[in-house]
């Protein structure tokens, strides 16, 4: 494969030399390398301006980060390093869990950018959101079938980022079948996750470690589950031992699927839904004077971008005040973020200046963050963005 040149301004190599794997437009010597003659998802051999050979990368002239190295040598991406890429993927997340239910593929920490695998038993849901692993669709596939030997291969690409890359949307079963519903085993609940109609894949393997860490303190307690989705925290705390659970969430036919999950467990006695936008369930709730022993508030990311962040940390704020309302004196609260722009010492700071607003002092008992399937790359803060705080409350 002949690969076009891209070349760097002088000294803007030092951050990929110091282990980053992103390309910024204005570090590119548009002289040397017209970006916009390249097309989107094309690999490129990244020279310095040395003309030291950096790697390979693939290209979007379009985006602020118009190129990610996918190999420091010259090798291109194809199907040979896919699959040794997906065979480290694979080794290492076969050696964190003793089940085959995990995110196999992170992105960028996996050094296959744009790409994300969710393994489910025998299923395996993808979603591509770069122009370069959309042209790798074919290899790719088949070097999941040739490792795996999956049932099934679902091609879950029904998403927005795939705007940015100016990429079509679809859902399409690229091998084998795969069902409207799949099961996953975590923390010894089971679930059925909807991977063809679901959010993102389905389900959200990145709280696991949080989720194990409540069950420690869910016997016999009163456990409110707050965009709960389709249980993952209320339903693991039930079969923990959580005598009553309550999950709250805007969709109807994500409350339906908690039910049936704690079906699945027979923990449906104990279990129950509120559909509805969480702020007015939580006011709702608060104005009947209910209490809970654990609140767990896991919300959609409120800062997606940097312009949002003002707006974000109000959001957090306020739906922590209004858990913690709902929490007993020396409950749990549990404050969770998937924002990667807000900082874990922020999150803490807003639970400790939500509570002394209502005359309440927390005390931070235990911090988690993503599992070993969610692998944070050193150099790209933006793979660590996964955040929980654990927090004893009094009056």
């Amino acid at each position: 494969m002949s690969l076009a040149s891209l070349y760097l301004k002088p000294q803007m190599d030092r951050r990929l030399k110091r282990g980053h794997l992103w390309i910024y437009s204005n570090e590119v010597d548009v002289k040397r390398t017209p970006l916009k003659v390249l097309e989107s998802g094309t690999q490129v051999q990244v020279y310095s301006a040395k003309e030291q050979l950096l790697g390979v990368a693939q290209v979007n002239p379009a985006n602020l980060i118009c190129a990610r190295l996918i190999s420091r040598d010259a090798q291109p991406l194809a199907y040979d390093l896919l699959y040794h890429r997906l065979a480290l993927a694979l080794q290492l997340r076969q050696a964190a869990f003793a089940e085959p239910y995990y995110r196999l593929v992170f992105g960028d920490s996996d050094w296959l950018p744009g790409l994300v695998v969710d393994r489910f038993g025998d299923y395996l849901v993808v979603q591509i959101a770069s122009a370069g692993m959309e042209q790798l669709k074919e290899p790719l596939v088949q070097a999941l079938v040739d490792l795996l030997s999956p049932r099934g291969v679902l091609l879950a690409n029904d998403h927005s980022a795939r705007e940015l890359e100016g990429l079509a949307r679809y859902t399409e079963v690229v091998h084998g079948e795969v069902p409207a519903e799949v099961e996953l085993i975590e923390n010894g609940a089971r679930f059925l996750a909807p991977v063809q109609t679901g959010q993102k894949t389905g389900w959200f393997y990145d709280h696991r470690m949080g989720r194990a860490l409540l069950n420690n303190w869910a016997q016999g307690q009163r456990v409110l589950d707050v965009f709960s989705y389709i249980g993952g925290w209320g339903i693991e705390a039930a079969v923990a031992g959580a005598r009553d659970v309550v999950c709250v969430d805007a969709s109807q036919s994500a409350t339906d699927q908690v039910m049936r999950n704690a079906a699945l467990n027979n923990v449906e006695d104990k279990v129950s839904v509120q559909t509805g936008k969480a702020i007015d369930v939580l006011k709702q709730l608060i104005a009947n004077g209910e209490k809970f022993d654990v609140v767990v508030l896991d919300p959609p990311a409120f800062i997606k971008k940097r312009k949002d962040q003002k707006a974000g940390e109000a959001a957090y704020r306020h739906i922590n005040e209004l858990g913690l309302k709902l929490l007993n004196d020396g409950g749990l609260l549990v404050s969770a973020s998937c924002s990667m722009h807000l900082a874990e010492d922020t999150l803490m700071d807003i639970v400790r200046g939500s509570a002394r607003k209502l005359g309440r002092d927390a005390r931070v008992i235990a911090r988690q963050g993503q599992g070993a399937d969610h692998p944070v790359h050193p150099a790209i803060a933006e793979t660590c963005y996964l955040k929980a705080v654990f927090a004893r409350v009094f009056a």
